[in-house]
C-alpha cells in the first residue's frame, strides 16, 4: 500500500546474486525480481503464439518462455522473436541443435535441462552458439528428470541430488568461460523444492529462478505455488519467477504479480483490500469488487483501493489505501481519499465513480512521475554542460 511507512520488520532482505541480461531484462543483482510465463500453444503457429506472448505481456509478463521440440518451432521462433514485445526463452529438451538454432533464431535465453541435454561436447556447441548470438541460459533442474547416476547415487529426488545436478552443470558452463547463466531447481513437491533452492542459494551466487513444476489448476497450482515461492521470497531467495499452473498464461503472470505484491516486491495496478463480506454488508461486495477488478485491469500505475462493507473494519482500512469506500446505511456509503473522508455516494454510483477516481489518481501519478524524470533530466544536462 503507498501510504504504509516503511517498517523494519515488512523488510525482505534478498539474496546477492551476480546479475545477467535476458534480452533488455535484467536478472539477479537489484534489478527487479521479474514475472514469467510459458505458452502452451503448437510453436510453428506463429500466429496463435505471438497472441499469447502479447496478451502476457499486456498484463505485465517481463519474459516468456516457449516451447522449442522440433524444427519447425525454430523456425517459427525467428518471427516470434522478432515481433514479440519480450524477451523469450527458447525451452530446450533432449535435443541440443534445436537450442543452437534457437539462439539462431533470436531467442534472448536458452533453458537446457541437465538431465536429458546430453554429454560436455554438446553443452560445448550449445554454449558456442550461445555465445555467438549474445543468449544467456537457463540450467533448469527438476527433479523429475534428474540424470541417472544421480539417481542410483542418492535413491531417489533428494535436494542434495538436485543441488549436485545444478552445481555439475554450472561447472561445465563455467569451463566452456560462460558466465550468463541463472539456475533454478523446480519440484512439484513444496518440501522438496523449498529445500533445494535454500541449498542452492548457499551453494552459488548465480541469479535462481524460482518455480515450483506442475503445481496443478489454477486454484490449487495458485496455493501451492503461493506457499512455496512465497516463503522463499520471504528468506530473499529468488530473482525471476514463474508460476505453473493448468491454465491460462495471464493466469499464471496475474498470481505471480500477486504473490510479489502481497510481499512488497513488485508494484503494478491496483491493489484491492476488500473484505469476504457478512450480514452486516452496505452493498454486494463480492459482485463490486469482481466488476472493478474487469474495469481497472488497464491501470498499470501501482495504487491501494479497499472495498469494505460494513464501518467496522472500513474507515481503519481507508487510512491506509489511498482510495477506499466504506458501507454505510439507507443505499449508501462513504468515499475516502487518502485516508481522509470526502463525500457520501450512492451504491448505485459506486462502481462507475470509484472507477474515475482510480483513473484520476493514476493520471495524477504518471503526471507527478514524469515531471520528476524531465528535472532529473534537466540537471544532468545541466551538470553536463
Amino acid at each position: 500500500m503507498s501510504l504504509n511507512p516503511v517498517r523494519p520488520w515488512r523488510n525482505i532482505y534478498r539474496r546477492k546474486s551476480r546479475q545477467i541480461m535476458v534480452g533488455k531484462v535484467a536478472v539477479g543483482g537489484d534489478a527487479p525480481i521479474s514475472v514469467q510465463t510459458m505458452t502452451n500453444t503448437d510453436t510453428s503457429d506463429v500466429r496463435a503464439t505471438l497472441a499469447q506472448v502479447i496478451a502476457a505481456a499486456d498484463v505485465g509478463a517481463d519474459i516468456v518462455r516457449i516451447s522449442t521440440p522440433d524444427e519447425s518451432s525454430t523456425q517459427a521462433l525467428r518471427e516470434i522473436c522478432r515481433e514479440s514485445p519480450v524477451p523469450i526463452v527458447a525451452d530446450i529438451h533432449f535435443h541440443y541443435k534445436r537450442a543452437i538454432e534457437a539462439a539462431e533464431a533470436g531467442a534472448a535465453c536458452l533453458r537446457i535441462n541437465p538431465g536429458n541435454i546430453g554429454d560436455a561436447r554438446r553443452v560445448a556447441e550449445v554454449v558456442r552458439a550461445a555465445k555467438d548470438h549474445g543468449c544467456s541460459i537457463r540450467i533448469g533442474v527438476n527433479a523429475g528428470s534428474l540424470e541417472r547416476h544421480l539417481l542410483e547415487k542418492y535413491g531417489e529426488p533428494c535436494p542434495d541430488a538436485m543441488v549436485e545436478s545444478g552445481m555439475d552443470h554450472i561447472k561445465l558452463l563455467q569451463d566452456n568461460d560462460f558466465h550468463e547463466f541463472k539456475i533454478s531447481v523446480k519440484a512439484s513437491d513444496v518440501f522438496l523444492a523449498a529445500a533445494a533452492y535454500q541449498a542452492l542459494a548457499e551453494a552459488t551466487d548465480a541469479p535462481i529462478h524460482l518455480g515450483i513444476t506442475e503445481a496443478g489448476g489454477l486454484v490449487s497450482g495458485t496455493v501451492k505455488s503461493a506457499i512455496g515461492l512465497g516463503n522463499l521470497l520471504w528468506m530473499g531467495i529468488g530473482d525471476t519467477i514463474r508460476v505453473s499452473l493448468s491454465a491460462d498464461p495471464v493466469e499464471e503472470v496475474k498470481v505471480g504479480y500477486e504473490i510479489l505484491k502481497s510481499l512488497g516486491l513488485r508494484h503494478r495496478g491496483v491493489t484491492i483490500i476488500s473484505c469476504p463480506s457478512c450480514a452486516r454488508q452496505g452493498f454486494d461486495v463480492i459482485k463490486t469488487v469482481s466488476a472493478l477488478e474487469d474495469r481497472l485491469a488497464h491501470v498499470t500505475t501501482s495504487m491501494s483501493l479497499s472495498i469494505i462493507g460494513c464501518v467496522v473494519n472500513g474507515p481503519g482500512e481507508a487510512l491506509m489505501t489511498d482510495i477506499g469506500f466504506t458501507g454505510g446505511g439507507a443505499g449508501s456509503g462513504m468515499v475516502y481519499l487518502a485516508g481522509k473522508q470526502v463525500h457520501k455516494l450512492g451504491n448505485e454510483r459506486m462502481i462507475d465513480h470509484i472507477v474515475e477516481l482510480v483513473e484520476a489518481k493514476a493520471a495524477e501519478i504518471q503526471a507527478a512521475e514524469a515531471e520528476a524524470e524531465a528535472a532529473l533530466t534537466g540537471s544532468a544536462l545541466v551538470q553536463a554542460d
